[in-house]
């Protein structure tokens, strides 16, 4: 298996929890527990409340620990405002609604975004500048998250060594 094969595993398996996480909290069904990243990529993509699709799923959005951040969604809708533009959709603004899954050759999903046209049309727009922006954010807070935890577990450490010394000094006098 290649590199890449497994991180595309690694991150679908990943995705899923969030994905799931998502499915959960808005609806009472029980969830799939597994999803297909391959088959989640091009979904149609619905408005809360509106039968109409507005468009399908473009790209999947992964954190630095491989959890699904956003999807991306590309408007063809020929009656939307908003037609061609893709928009970043923050994971917890989505379901997943899968359809045919007792067979992997016809799964199906359909993404409903939890937003109205006005919210929708408030989101980021995909293009080069949110990428290249999000992606600094993003990894300055991965770093500042890895140095707090580091200096939590240094003043933890440094603490317990603390304790034991006082507690030895204790019991030796």
């Amino acid at each position: 298996m290649t590199f890449r094969a497994i991180a595309l595993a690694t991150a679908a398996a990943t995705a899923m929890t969030g994905l799931a996480s998502a499915h959960a909290e808005q609806t009472p069904q029980a969830t799939e527990g597994l999803y297909s990243a391959n088959r989640l990529l091009d979904a149609d993509v619905h408005l809360l409340h509106e039968s109409r699709t507005i468009g399908e799923v473009e790209d999947l959005l992964f954190g630095d620990d491989m959890t699904l951040q956003a999807m991306v969604i590309e408007i063809d809708d020929d009656g939307f405002d908003l037609d061609g533009r893709g928009y970043v959709i923050q994971r917890g603004d989505f379901t997943v609604e899968t359809s045919n899954d007792t067979d992997l050759g016809d799964l199906e999903y359909n993404v409903i975004i939890n937003l109205d046209r006005d919210e929708l049309a408030a989101q980021p727009e995909w293009d080069n500048d949110w990428w290249q922006n999000a992606r600094q954010q993003a990894s300055q807070a991965w770093q500042e998250t890895t140095d707090a935890a580091s200096s939590a577990w240094q003043d933890t450490r440094q603490a317990t060594s603390n304790l034991l010394q006082q507690a030895g000094e204790a019991i030796g006098q």
